[in-house]
């Protein structure tokens, strides 16, 4: 779920850059070498998709897979314009998982059926910093809200382009980027996210251009806005907005309110996401506002969430083409977005930290979000349900610190199977990572 993800990373960034240094990042620098960080995060993970009353003859998707991902950042030139280098390296490798139970997305997919039994990318970049300005060119993740990679599978998806970061002024933060490339988490193919088209099976395009600028502002320590504004050319444009606020009300109490609305309209060329296909054949464009609103409540180690979410105007809320993590909604759980034309929902949350019951490392989460008056191509009240339940053990201390271990679980039903080809889908994930950090 990222937007409790980026509420909390809204409040980082209000509370680091309110005590910014008078000294700027590239004055002290301390070389190319000596500020370089080599990493490799291993990451084991079983992923199974139980189709519950799938009439097809595949009931099921399990695959058990090893991932390593591996990031270089070098340190920055000294002087006034630093100069720096980044790789990244990505290696998957299929532990278990036959023919009849490919299909989980963990790793590329043959004509046969079969998944492949290891896959691998490279890709690197060029930066620039001058003061706290950084200019970034070539492969990279990417986290903002109208331009976000996924991490939900073995590896993660990576864009390729230009990306400029400013911190020059206290308290804001400034982004703009153009992007000419997006590669999917199971691929290792360049322009791999695009899709086929509905109707003829056609391959789409994938990304040829995606413009995005914007910034966030922390007003106070406790409070901070955002605006992004992206245009994916020949699928769609939108516009981001989002204001953070946490309230504290005692030393072991706190609310926090989320809010967050994209407006989105086709532009260009037919493609994937640009139009909306009734169920006649007929289209029209994407034209529709998204918006969700949540209110989370803590309480020493609890933590209670309510959300709602609403979607209007012609249209799923789309994304993917601009990257899988480009959803900063509420209710963007493990296994639906409720993002469907017209669709309303609400989501309770649950989060028990037991630190403060003497296990420092370990959370429970659990959820449960309900739409209603969906609307897609069979139906114009579409209902939908789900609940989710994750367990996460950290190692805090001894030779394999940061060694992590996590359940999640996720119970997922809709009312007419329009969703994701089936009415009733049971979701299990079973994720050991390792960080290893080299330089």
């Amino acid at each position: 779920m990222r937007v409790m993800k980026w509420s909390m990373i809204a409040l980082a960034v209000a509370a680091g850059t309110s005590q910014m240094a008078i000294a700027s990042s590239q004055d002290e620098s301390k070389g190319f070498v000596e500020d370089s960080q080599l990493g490799v995060k291993l990451r084991n993970l079983y992923f199974s998709r139980d189709f519950r009353n799938n009439d097809d003859d595949k009931s099921r998707s399990a695959e058990w897979g090893q991932g390593f991902i591996g990031t270089f950042e070098s340190g920055f030139t000294q002087g006034t314009v630093g100069v720096g280098f980044d790789a990244i390296g990505l290696l998957g490798l299929k532990l278990d998982g036959g023919k009849g139970t490919s299909g989980t997305g963990l790793f590329p997919t043959g004509s046969d059926g079969r998944s492949q039994d290891d896959y691998s990318e490279a890709h690197g970049a060029v930066k620039l910093r001058i003061s706290d300005t950084v200019l970034k060119y070539g492969g990279q993740f990417t986290a903002l809200p109208v331009f976000a990679t996924d991490d939900s599978r073995l590896l993660p998806e990576v864009a390729e382009g230009f990306l400029l970061t400013s911190k020059e002024f206290k308290g804001l933060e400034l982004n703009a980027g153009h992007f000419t490339r997006l590669n999917a988490q199971a691929q290792t193919y360049k322009d791999s996210i695009g899709g086929r088209d509905s109707d003829t099976g056609a391959k789409n395009p994938g990304l040829t251009e995606a413009n995005v600028f914007g910034g966030t502002y922390a007003i106070t320590d406790s409070l901070s806005t955002s605006v992004y504004y992206s245009r994916v050319e020949d699928h769609f444009r939108k516009w981001y907005g989002n204001i953070n606020w946490a309230l504290p009300i005692s030393d072991n109490q706190g609310l926090v309110f989320d809010f967050n609305v994209y407006d989105t309209k086709s532009v260009g060329d037919n493609r994937t996401g640009a139009w909306v296909k009734n169920a006649d054949g007929s289209a029209r464009e994407l034209d529709n506002v998204a918006a969700s609103l949540s209110a989370a409540y803590n309480i020493g180690a609890h933590t209670f969430t309510l959300a709602y979410q609403k979607v209007s105007g012609d249209g799923d809320y789309a994304y993917g083409i601009d990257g899988g993590g480009t959803v900063f909604l509420a209710n963007s759980i493990a296994r639906s977005d409720f993002n469907a034309e017209d669709e309303k929902s609400w989501q309770a949350r649950y989060d028990l930290n037991f630190a403060e019951y003497g296990i420092p490392g370990l959370t429970f989460m659990t959820r449960y979000a309900r739409g209603t008056d969906a609307k897609t191509r069979t139906t114009n009240n579409g209902t939908e349900w789900e609940r989710d339940i994750d367990v996460k053990y950290v190692l805090q201390e001894g030779p394999a610190k940061d060694l992590s271990f996590r359940v999640r679980q996720a119970t997922y039903r809709s009312s007419d199977g329009v969703y994701y080809g089936s009415s009733s889908i049971d979701e299990l994930r079973l994720i050991v990572e390792y960080p290893l950090s080299i330089l």
